[in-house]
């Protein structure tokens, strides 16, 4: 893998910024609009899970358990609002105390990344439901590609979720010039070459590969997808 892109990314300022264009907005898109990317899901679903997710990442960074939040329904915005200061807050708050992660006891700024990177997709279901524009930031969503080839891929196989690859995916960024190696180190069956946007939601599962530019075995790649990469 490449190094980190130029200049180190402050991961909660960025989640306070890409919170804030969520809320904004909200108000933006009709509540009732389908989310295709998300089953059966709703613009209201979708607000109500990040808000939720927020909810419980703070707790999880504390080390406690979350208190409910009750079925609802909320008044969307309002409800995000609370819950996106909670987790942003909380997060300040604690700093590198020891909390609980997704991957074991770690620093409770662990969630400062997985927070980002879950409103940054999450936003883009939000606007991309109604084609409203997202902006894409190459640092940002390279940000996204790392952390699901270096956290939440591994993490699936640790936990039985996915069968190892047979041979890695390599992903390489048109924007940044940042390259991954998907599934481990070895020969790639496939080299997927994209923006960085782009990549990111292909291994989110927002993109299909006949939406990127894959060179060797693409049927490497649609099994790769097929793995349950994430969560």
């Amino acid at each position: 893998m490449t190094p980190d892109a130029p200049g180190a990314l402050d991961h909660l300022a960025a989640l306070g910024r890409v919170q804030d264009d969520f809320l904004a907005s909200i108000g933006e898109v009709d509540p009732e609009t389908p989310v295709p990317w998300c089953g059966r899901w709703r613009v209201r679903h979708l607000v109500v899970h990040l808000g939720r997710i927020h909810h419980w990442a703070a707790a999880q960074a504390g080390k406690a358990r979350e208190v409910p939040l009750g079925r609802g329904p909320f008044v969307l915005d309002e409800f995000y609002a609370t819950h996106a200061t909670e987790v942003r807050e909380t997060l300040e708050r604690l700093g590198d105390a020891e909390g609980w992660t997704l991957v074991g006891n770690g620093p409770a700024s662990w969630w400062r990344r997985r927070q980002l990177h879950e409103t940054l997709v999450h936003l883009w279901d939000l606007r991309a439901s109604s084609q409203l524009p997202v902006t894409a930031d190459p640092v940002l969503w390279g940000d996204t590609v790392d952390e699901v080839v270096t956290v939440m891929q591994p993490r699936q196989q640790a936990m039985g979720r996915m069968e190892p690859l047979p041979a890695p995916v390599r992903l390489e960024a048109t924007d940044s010039g940042r390259t991954w190696s998907l599934g481990g180190v070895g020969e790639p069956a496939a080299t997927v070459r994209a923006g960085s946007r782009d990549l990111a939601l292909l291994v989110w599962g927002r993109r299909t590969p006949d939406e990127v530019t894959v060179a060797g075995d693409a049927d490497a790649l649609v099994d790769a997808l097929a793995r349950r990469l994430t969560p």
